[in-house]
């Protein structure tokens, strides 16, 4: 429905009727589930805080239920980026009625780039395709600093991951490489009944503020050798499983203060940065030992 007061709306058809006349059937493949729900997409927009400064970016909007809402909560700059042809002339007509608005880019947003969407402040708010929200946030992360915030619905097993602590067993790389970059906040579930077609989980919308700096310094290239070595072994001790990485375990585990004894799981992120730090080091001193022999 257009946003009450704003003249530049024009009424739009029921999703439902778009989702047939478009023939828009969810693909599997796509990890498509289609939110319906004037009120649920209304409420994630709103969750996203302010919309109408910078750009707002969603990823896979589908038959444009969210792209709607976000609109209506007054998204001056969207930009959607879909990868299934099929949605785009649904897209168009969203474009049509909120004119000036809304960009479409038709393309893999694994392939894309946020600063060259739209000036800062930047804000990502998608009901993320399953198969590839793990990817993308990843991708994410590593443009943190272009961001502003992130309101991003996973199934809720990903949220529990990303929201884990220490000691837990949800806890892992994902959850260290996230919350080293991140604060991260879970909002509310979504029941599978609200999507068409339902999955077979419930989903959590999720938010997340890039800090200011990272928790502790280190490369994040580093960082995802370190605890995808430690955790790929989760079940033994570090001495073991870190050899993976071609240096000697001790050195890395002296360097976050941790026993050799102990398993990924036990430590905090700041000790997965100290490894960090340390691995890149042997890795500096090595590359010159090989130059200087050459």
């Amino acid at each position: 429905m257009p946003a009450a007061g704003d003249p530049a709306a024009a009424p739009l058809p029921p999703l439902r009727e778009v989702i047939a006349r478009h023939g828009l059937g969810a693909r599997k493949s796509l990890g498509q589930h289609f939110l319906l729900d004037l009120n649920l997409t209304r409420r994630i927009a709103r969750a996203a805080g302010d919309l109408a400064q910078g750009t707002v970016i969603e990823i896979g909007p589908g038959p444009g239920g969210l792209t709607r809402a976000l609109l209506d909560c007054g998204a001056q700059r969207l930009v959607a980026i879909e990868r299934d042809a099929r949605c785009l002339a649904a897209l168009e007509e969203i474009a049509a009625a909120y004119p000036g608005r809304l960009e479409i880019v038709a393309g893999d947003a694994l392939e894309v780039g946020m600063r060259g969407l739209g000036p800062a402040p930047r804000k990502v708010v998608a009901n993320l395709p399953y198969n590839v929200s793990t990817a993308l946030l990843l991708n994410w992360i590593r443009e943190a600093e272009a961001l502003a915030g992130l309101t991003l619905m996973f199934q809720k097993e990903v949220a529990q991951r990303l929201l884990a602590r220490p000691r837990s067993k949800d806890y892992g790389r994902l959850s260290v490489i996230t919350q080293w970059r991140m604060e991260v906040k879970a909002l509310f579930d979504i029941p599978a009944r609200a999507f068409t077609p339902p999955p077979k989980v419930t989903s959590t919308v999720v938010q997340l503020t890039p800090r200011r700096e990272p928790l502790a310094p280190c490369r994040m290239e580093a960082l995802e050798r370190v605890t995808g070595a430690a955790f790929g072994q989760r079940r033994k001790m570090l001495r073991q499983s870190l050899k993976t990485l071609g240096v000697d375990p001790a050195q890395l585990t002296a360097a976050a203060a941790v026993p050799e004894t102990a398993r990924a799981e036990e430590l905090e992120v700041a000790a997965f940065c100290a490894m960090a730090r340390r691995l890149d080091a042997l890795d500096q001193d090595r590359l010159g030992s090989t130059q200087s022999e050459t």
